[in-house]
């Protein structure tokens, strides 16, 4: 099997589409991390690096609000969010380059109250294509599971013919991931809905791939947010296979697999359950409780191990009058905390099959790379022309300065 030849950076549109068939025809998944900073992108871009592999940085409604900054009051219309997610967005887009491999920038959960949010990245999607010719995320997730069947498909319809023009890929979630995440709680949701069947999944198809073959579909089979104890979420991930089999019939598809399936709910699962679904088709799996815990551990096992150094300024085991600067210093124990999390991510790599699969990793990178596309907002907004309030205070944010009430 040959790596993918795909070139470094952010992949989008025709790129994104070779990177999931490749998946899919190889038997791998691609690990998909929610980020809520510069930091936690960094860790996974440096674990991809390390690896040749693709992943996949995402960022969700609560991620952008947090980027965006928690003393600014983020209101009905997710103003916030939109400029913290498009910053990060910029952010993966100047250094994900010089990391050598594929990177797939991508929205999580959206729901039907977040479409706000939601539509500020299209803003900024358009903006950044009609200057590049490619949008400035390469996905989106629409969730809108906790609404009807027909009301679900119906706004994913209307979002991806905004899309499509933009070759901009949806994923879209029909089926309910149980537990807890960013917010939204399903814990007390009835077990039946988490289990998706093959003829809710193919109303799907039949919708969708009218547009764009560009989308994905997260079925529920039992996943669950967050880690529970063995034996508390009961996995069916041969179901997955069941719906493919089932569009392939009607479709009459000489593909074995002819849907991009999604797995939510990725922290805490087994060997066995992540390859019994990557077999059965998924090709992106979320990481997000594990990931979280591992970058706090790194943090912990930082302040164990240098306690003696972090009491004050000045005065340690080594003599009173000697400073601390070094151990306190934010770049040191948020590198720990990196190294910890990339760790993590490496593991999920590995456990996914996406080792070496593409990218030429460190060895390639070359301090001569060509400039990353983000810098052209930059250079935009000294410009004449008016760039939308969202660009403008995302950019605002990479420079240092802070991110104004947007109208």
């Amino acid at each position: 099997m040959a790596p993918l030849d795909i070139p470094p950076g952010v992949v989008t549109g025709d790129n994104l589409l070779k990177l999931f068939d490749h998946a899919r025809a190889n038997g791998y998944a691609i690990p998909a991390v929610n980020c809520s900073s510069s930091s936690t992108a960094n860790a996974c871009l440096e674990a991809a690096a390390k690896t040749n592999s693709p992943v996949i940085l995402q960022v969700s409604q609560g991620g952008g609000a947090f980027i965006g900054g928690k003393a600014l009051k983020d209101d009905k219309s997710y103003n916030i969010s939109g400029a913290g997610s498009v910053a990060l967005a910029l952010h993966i887009r100047a250094v994900a380059p010089y990391y050598g491999v594929p990177v797939v920038v991508h929205s999580d959960h959206c729901a039907k109250k977040l479409l706000p949010w939601f539509d500020q990245m299209l803003e900024a999607d358009a903006a950044y294509f009609a200057k590049f010719g490619e949008p400035l995320f390469s996905s989106h997730m629409l969730d809108l599971s906790e609404e009807s069947d027909e009301e679900n498909i119906a706004i994913c319809v209307e979002y991806f013919k905004k899309m499509a023009p933009m070759k901009i890929f949806l994923e879209m979630e029909i089926g309910i991931t149980g537990g807890e995440e960013d917010g939204v709680n399903n814990e007390n949701v009835d077990p039946e809905k988490l289990y998706t069947t093959p003829e809710q999944v193919y109303s799907v198809y039949q919708a969708l791939s009218k547009i764009s073959p560009m989308f994905s579909v997260a079925a529920a089979f039992g996943n669950v947010h967050g880690v529970y104890k063995p034996g508390n979420v009961v996995l069916s991930p041969e179901k997955l296979g069941q719906h493919q089999a089932y569009t392939k019939k009607q479709i009459g598809s000489s593909q074995d697999k002819p849907i991009y399936l999604v797995m939510h709910g990725g922290s805490g699962s087994t060997e066995a359950e992540i390859k019994e679904a990557v077999k059965n088709g998924v090709v992106k799996m979320n990481i997000d409780t594990d990931t979280q815990w591992a970058y706090w551990d790194g943090l912990r096992a930082f302040e164990l191990k240098n306690r003696d150094y972090l009491q004050g300024q000045i005065g340690n085991p080594k003599g009173a009058d000697k400073p601390n600067k070094s151990y306190y210093d934010p770049r040191k124990f948020i590198r720990a905390a990196e190294e910890s999390m990339a760790a993590r991510v490496v593991q999920a790599m590995e456990r996914l099959g996406t080792t070496g699969m593409c990218g030429a990793g460190y060895s390639s990178v070359v301090a001569t790379s060509p400039k990353p596309k983000a810098w052209g907002f930059l250079e935009s907004a000294s410009s004449s022309e008016s760039p939308s309030p969202v660009l403008v205070a995302a950019v605002g944010a990479l420079v240092g300065f802070a991110i104004a009430k947007m109208v």
